[in-house]
Parts: C-alpha cells; sequence; structure tokens
C-alpha cells in the first residue's frame, strides 16, 4: 500500500528508539506498510544519494518521518518528490550547528562507525537547504520546548503555517514520541 521512509538524526542509526519505536507500531498494526530506516553517513552527498535512491526506487506512495537531522532531510525529500513529511525536533539552521562537528573524529551513537566532516561537506549540506517551503500543508512539526539540542522556536518559525504540536517541556528525543504514531500515519494518508 505505501513506504514509510524514518531518517534518523545525525550519528544516529536505524537502531534510535524512535525509528524502532515506529517499526514495531507498523509491524502491529499496519503491515500493510513497508517500513525502511537506511543507515545514513553524515555526508550529505552520500545521505541525498541513498535517499534519492530510496524514494525513486519505491512503486508504492512514500511517506516520511524524520527526527533531528532526519528532519532536515525528510524535508529536502519532501520539496524535492512534494511527499508528505511527520518532523520530530528537526534540525532547522544546520549550517550554524555543524562547524563545532568539522575537523574532528565523529562517532556514530550506535554502532562502531566514524566520520570526519571538513568544511566542503558543510558547502555540500548547503545545497540540500530549502529555505522557503512549496507546500505547508505537506508537512506536521512536533516540537518540545523542552529540547536542549536545538531551538524549537527556529521550527516553529521555519514550518509557520503547516500543521504543528508544540508541547511544552520533553527535550530532543520528544518525550512519548509513541502517542503521535497512529496520528503521524493518518496525517500522511490523507
Amino acid at each position: 500500500m505505501a513506504t514509510l521512509v524514518y531518517i534518523h538524526g545525525f550519528l544516529s542509526s536505524p537502531l534510535s528508539y524512535k525509528a524502532l519505536q515506529v517499526k514495531e507500531w507498523l509491524l502491529q498494526y499496519r503491515p500493510d506498510i513497508d517500513y525502511y530506516c537506511p543507515q545514513l553517513t553524515p555526508y550529505p552527498d552520500q545521505c541525498a544519494q541513498t535517499l534519492t535512491t530510496l524514494i525513486e526506487q519505491s512503486k508504492k506512495p512514500v511517506y516520511l518521518m524524520g527526527s533531528s537531522m532526519g528532519g532536515f532531510w525528510a524535508t529536502w525529500c519532501a520539496e524535492r518528490y512534494a511527499l508528505k513529511a511527520v518532523l520530530i525536533n528537526p534540525a532547522v539552521d544546520v549550517l550554524d550547528l555543524l562547524p563545532e562537528y568539522l575537523n574532528i573524529e565523529l562517532k556514530n551513537y550506535h554502532n562502531d562507525e566514524t566520520y570526519y566532516l571538513t568544511e566542503h561537506h558543510l558547502q555540500q549540506l548547503a545545497s540540500y537547504q530549502y529555505k522557503k517551503l512549496k507546500n505547508l500543508a505537506h508537512y506536521w512539526l512536533l516540537a518540545q520546548t523542552g529540547d536542549e539540542t536545538l531551538d524549537y522556536r527556529l521550527a516553529v518559525e521555519k514550518y509557520k503555517g503547516c500543521f504543528q504540536t508544540i508541547e511544552e517541556g520533553g527535550d530532543h528525543s520528544f518525550q512519548q514520541f509513541e502517542r503521535f504514531i497512529s496520528d503521524a500515519i493518518t496525517f500522511c494518508e490523507s
């Protein structure tokens, strides 16, 4: 019937807690929806190529969910392919966030993979950023004001006019995210 692509955050993996929650929920309640959560590197061109291939090879409608940096990539995919996207505490000002990660060894949170980002990668990333959204009805922003990593207000502003659920408190992981999985699928299908 459809394919859901869950896009994990920076230095994360398909083993992230929310990714596993979505996978398990779909298996239990919506086995008709195929689930994909590709392992993405922080290298922008590689990440874009992985997502492009996955979306373009799908023979079914594609729904997107993205958390943190995955929200940035979900936005890029949604804009490029006119898809629906649910964004969970998404990264908005990535060009301001990433300089502190340049020229140092970075380690994936879930495995032994290491990465090394340079200014060149930041320039690549800039080419994937959409300043203005084409179809506001394609987005649902889920944000918690207690996000200790990202300023939720930037997301509120970027996705102004989109469907938004902003909760007081919480944190960057988006506490009790599982409450929204069913409604997120309904949103994508609408």
